[in-house]
């Protein structure tokens, strides 16, 4: 077992944006209505929230524009706050065209992009909230950033029949911010020290993890161990919906072989790497 390293995702935005945009362009009317496992939005509502991404971060990080006073004090009150956030701008972008959406993404991508390869990866960021509640350093709020593009472009590919992002270079690195969220997730599991769980996403972006109760608190660490008290197996295709709530209860299970202690390694299934 070796402690993870840090993730570095700010050069791939850019190939991340251009096979968005390939994606939508090549879309059938029809298709832009298509439902999407995001809950209530459509295909064009998704390309609307990823729209609303790049306004927000470009507005609120790089211009330090906030108009609003609004005090966060809880992670209920953050997840309300974003949810409506959220449907205040798709609910508005639906006057949009999809050919303006597109458009409007050629004209932020590049500044998103830019505006990520200036910042200090190992510099003291915000919370990452689903990994904790202390600062987080910066590649891993980059990388945060990075999987919502990913997860919301996978599920408009789910959506319309294409071809998913799963090249390792691309999906790799999503898998290994989602898993972050382990040790959070386990936060409130009662164990001794040195009790773990052995997390393999299974697939040519996949690996193996383990979260570890240390003296103090459940720690992150890569590899393998064989004395873990429970080990999750999940196919890599699957993982990523589970901690995005795509999929979650008992089709989760389903998806998922536990062997040793099944309570302990279903906890894993709880993981939620994404404000929800």
């Amino acid at each position: 077992m070796k402690t993870p390293e840090p993730i570095f995702t700010a050069h791939l935005f850019a190939e991340l944006r251009r096979q968005l945009l390939d994606l939508l362009q090549g879309l059938q009317p029809d298709e832009w209505g298509r439902p999407t496992a995001a809950t209530k939005w459509n295909v064009k509502d998704v390309v609307a929230h990823l729209l609303g991404g790049d306004v927000g971060n470009l507005s609120r990080r790089r211009d330090a524009y906030t108009p609003s006073g609004q005090t966060i004090s809880s992670w209920q009150e953050l997840v309300a706050f974003i949810n409506q956030l959220n449907e205040s701008w798709v609910l508005a972008a639906r006057r949009m065209s999809p050919r303006v959406l597109c458009d409007l993404l050629a004209f932020t991508g590049p500044q998103m992009e830019q505006y990520f390869a200036s910042l200090d990866p190992q510099a003291a960021g915000t919370p990452v909230n689903w990994a904790g509640p202390e600062p987080a350093p910066m590649w891993l709020d980059i990388a945060r950033e990075y999987t919502e593009r990913w997860h919301h472009q996978q599920q408009i590919r789910d959506a319309t029949g294409r071809l998913g992002l799963y090249q390792p270079h691309l999906f790799a690195p999503v898998l290994d911010t989602f898993v972050r969220a382990l040790p959070h997730t386990f936060r409130d599991v009662l164990a001794a020290e040195g009790a773990c769980v052995q997390l393999s996403l299974l697939g040519p972006a996949g690996g193996d993890w383990i979260v570890l109760r240390g003296p103090a608190t459940w720690e992150l660490r890569v590899g393998q161990s064989g004395s873990a008290g429970a080990l999750v197996k999940i196919e890599a295709e699957d993982a990523w919906k589970i901690f995005t709530r795509g999929v979650r209860g008992e089709e989760a299970r389903r998806r998922a072989t536990i062997e040793g202690e099944i309570e302990l390694g279903s906890k894993v299934l709880e993981t939620v790497s994404v404000i929800a």
